[in-house]
């Protein structure tokens, strides 16, 4: 077999003369190559994508022979449910078709061939383009399947084996046998032959209200064979529950396959979105300054994001649900809360009531994790660092629970009384090991609180921590931890950037009418005023310091908190569905940066915060969602 070309050669020209280059990762030049800035791919200003994966080429190949791009995907199987490119000439949508594998329409040259999910294109499916087209065979191309240059003379990367049946329908093999081919997308508004993709009805997006039994239900497991972490749950809430008012504690909702479905497309889009907006505000001061950081950590924060930008494990995004659609409120990619909730504690609520409908969205995020984990490449011992507090607690054993099944070790650290310096002024703990990784259940906001109040103190640029620290300080400071070069911490320290409430205007400029997206500005608009908003601090947690004010400046709920010295965005009101008296928020969990649990956040206030109580999520088939709408409507009408 042909040699590998190394990373970054040229490997031959498509139509158009356009370069397709050798994605051979190993052989990239380190000094070339220096971070993850360096394997950013950039035309005339446009992002591109990641030198040189597949959906680098396909979006590199369209902008160059016909001046379009397609919006941001989380994977390139996604491709193929897209509906339109978008020309950076004057922005016009063109409209795309998709023809399943298969179709009566065969492919032509310049579209978009797609490959599912699995096998040789584990997690992100594939991408290439088609160049020719015959009647046995089709000829494409790509980037990051091989990496030997081409032939002399020769304009493709690869040719597959095709056929057309006798009724028309074509054909196309894949060369793995563990992969397929799973269509083409053409730019077309010639819908014959094509996939539907039908809109959800608007009632498949409700949200309903489900209730368990109030009795008789199974108690829970005896204190003996209870994990510590539900030992911690348990201590914390008093029960195996999701709430604490008694009135609710047989509720739970109910969400149809199609929502979930959409739900889950939405969580992976808007990863993928406001990981383009991490990058976007990364490389622009003038954004930067908005967000508040001190300036002492911008060039940390640029290291963490080129050198960590796939170490993210974890992260919480919000959504509001309903029949008018899904929106994002914000992405919460440096928060340790309402895991063990989703993952374990909504489908062992479910099971001790008897609640036997549908099926538990948080069922597969445990394990989830632990692939997230095993990935890391976590070696040495991991320090899980939480505060002495009965919430926190069960998250860190929780989390604790998947890391020690991908096989790494942990010490928990609860507090920061048993810190210590050793004479080499590194921080240690209560056994004197040196303390080298961290995953926390603080914010990183608090650390940064600690560098704000030293500038305060001392009228000038806080200085980050070293080896000084310890002969100024007695004990080391959170800060000295999670802010010292030498210690890797879980969530990486870029993560302040997506979950600063400051990316969520650069998102609506960045993408401008997303129908996922609210209208979101750094200065109150006329227009926001019109349509309603919620001003938000750009740094605020747990629902702290909101202001809810509907059309005509009606203030509909506000809430205190220690953020109300923090600049402030305004985001478009986008009013929570109610449920059986509750506002109802949804979350996404995203591990490894997929899609991987949901659960349910609910209060009596349209605003929800850290106090706001969960209830038990179950997925159930469209029919059953669509008959408990048509009981309750038949219950409405006769009462």
């Amino acid at each position: 077999m042909q040699e590998n070309a190394k990373f970054n050669t040229i490997l031959g020209y498509a139509p158009g003369h356009v370069p397709v280059y050798s994605s051979h990762y190993p052989s990239a030049d380190e000094a070339e190559f220096a971070s993850r800035r360096d394997f950013r791919s950039y035309i005339d200003g446009v992002f591109m994508g990641y030198k040189w994966q597949c959906v680098e080429f396909a979006r590199r190949w369209l902008y160059l022979n016909h001046g379009c791009t397609f919006d941001n995907i989380p994977m390139a199987y996604d491709i193929f449910h897209l509906r339109s490119l978008r020309s950076l000439k004057d922005h016009m949508l063109l409209p795309l078709r998709s023809f399943r594998n298969g179709a009566r329409r065969p492919p032509e040259p310049g579209c978009m061939l797609i490959w599912e999910e699995g096998g040789e294109f584990e997690e992100t499916g594939h991408v290439a383009i088609v160049t020719e087209v015959f009647a046995d065979r089709v000829r494409i191309v790509e980037q990051n399947v091989s990496h030997q240059v081409w032939a002399e003379g020769q304009q493709y990367s690869r040719e597959l084996r095709a056929r057309t049946e006798a009724d028309g329908s074509y054909h196309i093999d894949c060369t793995y046998p563990d992969a397929a081919v799973l269509g083409w997308v053409i730019q077309t508004d010639d819908d014959t032959y094509a996939e539907i993709f039908y809109d959800i009805p608007a009632g498949l997006l409700n949200l309903q209200g489900g209730c368990a039994d109030a009795a008789p239900w199974v108690s829970a497991k005896p204190s003996a064979e209870l994990k510590p972490e539900e030992r911690a749950y348990i201590a914390c809430m008093g029960d195996y529950t999701l709430t604490h008012h008694a009135a609710d504690k047989e509720r739970y909702i109910r969400m149809s396959e199609a929502a979930m479905k959409e739900l889950r497309h939405a969580s992976n889009e808007m990863h993928a979105m406001f990981m383009q907006a991490t990058d976007h505000v990364l490389e622009n001061d003038a954004l930067l300054e908005r967000f508040g950081f001190p300036r002492v950590l911008w060039p940390r924060l640029r290291s963490s994001w080129d050198n960590r930008r796939n170490h993210m494990i974890t992260g919480r995004l919000d959504f509001a649900l309903c029949g008018r659609g899904i929106k994002i409120y914000e992405y919460n990619a440096d928060s340790a809360s309402c895991y063990m909730e989703c993952g374990q504690v909504q489908g062992q609520w479910s099971a001790m009531h008897g609640v036997e409908e549908g099926w538990d969205p948080g069922s597969h995020l445990h394990e989830a994790l632990v692939h997230a984990w095993k990935k890391s490449g976590m070696g040495g011992v991991l320090h899980i660092m939480q505060d002495n507090d009965l919430e926190e607690t069960y998250h860190a054993l929780y989390m604790k629970s998947a890391m020690e099944e991908a096989g790494i070790a942990c010490k928990v650290i609860r507090g920061l009384a048993d810190l210590a310096w050793n004479d080499a002024g590194e921080v240690v703990d209560r056994d004197g090991m040196r303390i080298r990784h961290v995953w926390k259940t603080w914010a990183w906001e608090t650390a940064l609180d600690q560098l704000r109040a030293e500038c305060d103190e001392e009228q000038q640029q806080p200085q980050l921590p070293g080896v000084s620290a310890r002969l100024k300080y007695a004990r080391p400071r959170l800060v000295d931890v999670l802010l010292r070069r030498e210690v890797q911490v879980f969530e990486p320290l870029w993560t302040l950037v997506p979950s600063n409430k400051a990316i969520l205007p650069v998102l609506w400029e960045l993408f401008t009418d997303h129908p996922r997206l609210l209208d979101a500005q750094f200065s109150l608009t006329g227009d926001l005023r019109r349509k309603g908003y919620v001003a938000k601090p750009v740094v605020g947690r747990c629902g702290a310091n909101i202001s809810m004010v509907a059309r005509g400046d009606q203030l509909i709920g506000e809430t205190s908190g220690q953020f109300d010295d923090r600049e402030q965005i305004y985001q478009e009101f986008f009013e929570l569905p109610q449920v059986n008296d509750h506002y109802v928020q949804v979350s996404g969990f995203i591990v490894d940066g997929r899609f991987a649990g949901a659960c349910i956040r609910a209060d009596r206030s349209p605003i929800i915060t850290g106090g706001s109580d969960l209830f038990a999520l179950r997925i159930v088939p469209d029919a059953d969602l669509q008959a408990g709408q048509a009981m309750s409507g038949s219950l409405n009408r006769a009462g």
